[in-house]
C-alpha cells in the first residue's frame, strides 16, 4: 500500500538512503523526534513534505545548516523571506515555480485562497517564531 506524502513525509539521508517517516502531526514533539532518529546523518539529511495551505503562516522559520527548496504544486503562495540586512523579498510562486530559502533566511508564506506545496528542507537546527 502506498503512503501519501501529506502524512507520512520522507527522509533523504546519508548513502542515497531514503525512510518513511512516522505520521505527521505537526507539532514540536514530531520534529524533535525526526531529528533524533537522522541526527548522524548532520547537515546532509532532507525532510522531503508536502503541505496544504488555505491561510497566510502563523510563524517565520529558519534553517540555518542549509537551504530549503519550496516548489508550488496547487494554487498560488507568496513566499516572504527576511534577508540578513533586514530587508524582506517576496516571490510569489504558482503552480509548478520554485524558490529557495537559503541557510539562515527567515522565511513565511501568504496564502490567498488554497495552495499546496511540496518542501526539500535541510531542518538540522530549525529555528521558528511568531509572526
Amino acid at each position: 500500500m502506498a503512503d501519501k506524502l501529506t502524512d507520512k513525509p520522507i527522509h533523504l539521508g546519508l548513502g542515497a538512503t531514503a525512510f518513511s517517516e512516522a505520521p505527521f502531526t505537526g507539532d514540536p514533539a514530531w520534529y524533535q523526534a525526526y531529528g533524533e532518529r537522522h541526527a548522524n546523518d548532520g547537515a546532509e539529511g532532507r525532510l522531503v513534505s508536502l503541505h496544504n495551505f488555505t491561510e497566510p503562516w502563523a510563524v517565520w522559520e529558519m534553517h540555518p545548516v542549509g537551504a530549503e527548496v519550496v516548489i508550488c504544486i496547487k494554487g498560488e503562495m507568496s513566499l516572504i523571506q527576511q534577508m540578513n540586512d533586514g530587508s524582506e523579498k517576496q516571490i510569489v510562486l504558482g503552480e509548478g515555480e520554485y524558490a529557495i530559502n537559503p541557510p539562515g533566511v527567515w522565511h513565511t508564506a501568504d496564502v490567498a485562497g488554497e495552495a499546496t506545496a511540496l518542501f526539500i528542507t535541510a531542518g538540522q537546527g530549525t529555528e521558528n517564531r511568531d509572526r
